[in-house]
């Protein structure tokens, strides 16, 4: 019988990571089972990257790996319209990134790309600003109208950042990303990521620094970048929504998820079966209890989320004092 489900943490430690994992997120990856880590730039928290499948963490389908239960419960629990398009694939990636030092100039391919060069899906992705250093700033885009020819030229002289465009970031604040759209996560930002089950990044900059365990510097794929980047300019890259308390609010809505902000003092209710998909509720500030029939309760900090299976239509969020949570699912 399918429950709320939660999956063990997988800790990348990187060249950029730091300690906010640890001393905001409350989440210990120096005691890794795989290794001790000097720092942790990621945390994945429901994966189904290659190498990187995420186990459940409680209950009695404890390790199990979440593409065993996607082959054995299908439309049960991703929903049968996200199974009849993903198959045994799970859609959906969540992270937590702490960049305690600039990530690189990156972009990713979108779908008809990423299947022409056999990587699996493209990424689409958006961002939440859970906690922000004073100025922290972040890239999205490019701050005019930039050809290809132009785009090439800053690369090969290293100006590439003058063209991009720069965002002041705060906690609350969203960032869509649709693939194609080169950025960067700036130094002091702690934040959630949702986004297409790829992990297919193509670094055009990485701002000239080595890795401090091989003395070399990371690879970039300049060459690949080219045909991925989308070089329009837009007047706006912040994305918008209203912040509202005791009320659902639509952040996103795109082709691969939808993601509300639920911000809540009170008691809620929520009623899924409109929704033919999995729900996973992200806790970004605060704590709460979900709920769920069958006399199931699963314990939400700042930091951890939980995968609602599609099987079932209702929970109930309980708020401890007032929390943030970001409701995510494939339309």
């Amino acid at each position: 019988m399918l429950y709320p489900l939660t999956f063990e943490t997988i800790f990348k430690d990187k060249i950029w990571g730091g300690q906010k994992i640890k001393t905001i997120l409350n989440k210990d990856f120096t005691g890794s089972p795989d290794r001790p880590l000097p720092n942790c730039g990621e945390t994945w928290e429901v994966s189904d990257v290659e190498g990187n499948v995420s186990v459940v963490k409680e209950g009695s389908l404890i390790g199990k790996s979440l593409r065993d239960l996607v082959e054995q419960y299908k439309g049960d629990l991703v929903g049968q319209h996200v199974y009849e398009k993903y198959g045994n694939r799970f859609p959906l990636l969540v992270k937590f990134i702490d960049a305690n030092d600039d990530l690189s100039i990156q972009v990713h391919p979108d779908d008809a790309l990423a299947a022409k060069r056999k990587s699996g899906f493209g990424k689409t992705e958006m961002w939440y600003i859970m906690q922000a250093d004073e100025g922290a700033q972040l890239n999205a885009g490019f701050n005019r109208e930039v050809t290809k020819d132009e785009y090439v030229k800053a690369v090969a002289d290293n100006t590439i950042q003058d063209l991009l465009n720069m965002e002041e970031a705060h906690p609350g604040d969203v960032f869509f990303l649709p693939a194609g759209r080169v950025h960067y996560i700036g130094k002091g930002l702690l934040l959630a990521e949702i986004q297409q089950t790829s992990d297919t990044t193509y670094r055009i900059y990485d701002f000239d620094r080595v890795d401090a365990t091989t003395g070399q510097k990371r690879e970039l794929h300049t060459e690949l970048a080219v045909d991925a980047i989308d070089y329009h300019h837009y007047d706006h890259y912040k994305t918008p929504y209203e912040h509202k308390q005791n009320e659902s609010v639509n952040a996103v809505t795109s082709d691969y998820f939808v993601t509300n902000v639920l911000n809540f003092t009170q008691e809620v209710e929520h009623d899924y079966t409109h929704i033919d998909s999995f729900v996973i509720l992200i806790c970004v500030s605060g704590a709460l209890t979900v709920e769920a029939p069958g006399g199931y309760s699963v314990p939400l900090a700042m930091g951890q989320c939980v995968l609602i299976p599609a099987a079932i239509n209702n929970v109930t969020l309980v708020p401890d004092g007032d929390m943030t949570v970001l409701e995510t699912y494939v339309p």
